[in-house]
């Protein structure tokens, strides 16, 4: 037994010796870091091996070509980044990645609220999406069999109109844009484009990159899509592609479960899924710059479920009077909120 022992050490010792050699260089970089923080970053050469030359890149586009490097980064987006270094060294070229993930520079300002007002809100409603326009609240709601596209009354809850999607559609976020309805759905890869004035049905799309649908926005460019992950997607709104995204990260990590979302002065306010909470993201580089908790709203609801998926999820703007709205799904209320930064 002994003997195969010795020998089964003998065979790992030459494995490890054996790819310990096949290591000829390194890149050097951190993991994570603040995008206050310049980056450095270098290659070591081991073994003997002299590389002659390199090249750097940060997501594709080169940034160096020196062994050793310092960068500002204050420009980036957050999340993650891929570093390389294409090296050349006698007798041939190695490339090397680093996954690197870039963080807020600042911890999130904490608010608090007061209720301006209350308003009826259809308890029968799986809120999804609510979009404010004319005096008046629209709103998609979720589950297969019972998804819509409605408009509502604010003060009354009463749904003026009303379009059913087919049961085979979970319905997801809206977003008003350019005299366009548009909504997503869940699973099915696929978003609607409606008259916004009749719910007429233009045409459809499929999604890009992005799996899910859950909330959709705009600003003044382009719609704005989460997929229940950290990743908020820019779409064009007249291809439907999405183009680009960002990421929603903190001083120290991201915020998963993005769902119904609302575009407000440049940032982006986001609902997180089974939760009661608003987060504030800055719409150019991802960075969450504010934390509202709107547990205590579940206190002023009664009778209805307010735990699970019968969370908060609706935000809407009414940007001429400044005006905020929220509501949860199956909730009977729709709230007037005002923002306080502690």
């Amino acid at each position: 037994m002994s003997a195969k022992i010795s020998a089964l050490f003998f065979t790992l010792s030459l494995i490890f010796i054996g790819c310990k050699e096949d290591i000829e260089f390194k890149l050097n970089s951190p993991q994570k870091i603040n995008i206050d923080k310049e980056l450095s970053f270098s290659v070591s050469e081991i073994n003997g091996k002299t590389i002659d030359s390199v090249k750097f890149y940060l997501d594709g586009k080169q940034i160096s070509s020196e062994l050793t490097n310092t960068i500002s980064i204050q420009d980036q987006v957050l999340g993650i980044h891929t570093l390389s270094a294409l090296l050349y060294y006698e007798g041939g070229t190695k490339k090397l990645n680093n996954s690197i993930y870039f963080l807020a520079d600042q911890r999130p300002s904490i608010y608090s609220y007061e209720i301006v007002n209350s308003f009826p809100h259809d308890a029968n409603a799986f809120t999804q999406g609510l979009e404010y326009k004319d005096g008046y609240l629209y709103e998609s709601t979720g589950q297969r069999g019972a998804s819509s596209i409605r408009k509502t009354n604010i003060k009354t809850g009463e749904v003026l109109q009303i379009k059913e999607l087919d049961s085979k559609y979970f319905g997801e976020g809206i977003t008003l844009f350019n005299n366009k309805l548009y909504q997503l759905t869940w699973q099915a890869g696929i978003g609607f484009v409606y008259d916004a004035n009749t719910f007429e049905q233009l045409s459809s799309f499929q999604y890009g990159n992005s799996k899910e649908g859950w909330g959709l926005t705009h600003n003044a460019k382009e719609l704005i899509k989460s997929d229940g992950t950290e990743r908020l997607w820019f779409l064009d709104p007249e291809t439907l592609e999405e183009t680009h995204y960002i990421e929603a990260y903190t001083n120290k990590r991201k915020a998963e479960s993005l769902n119904e979302i609302e575009y407000i002065d440049g940032k982006i306010y986001a609902n997180i899924w089974q939760k009661n909470t608003i987060i504030i993201i800055n719409a150019k580089n991802g960075t969450i710059e504010g934390v509202v908790n709107l547990n205590s709203l579940k206190e002023k609801i009664k009778g209805v479920k307010t735990t699970g998926d019968h969370v908060l999820n609706g935000i809407a703007y009414d940007a001429e009077n400044d005006r905020l709205f929220v509501t949860g799904k199956n909730w009977n209320k729709t709230f007037e909120i005002k923002l306080k930064k502690k």
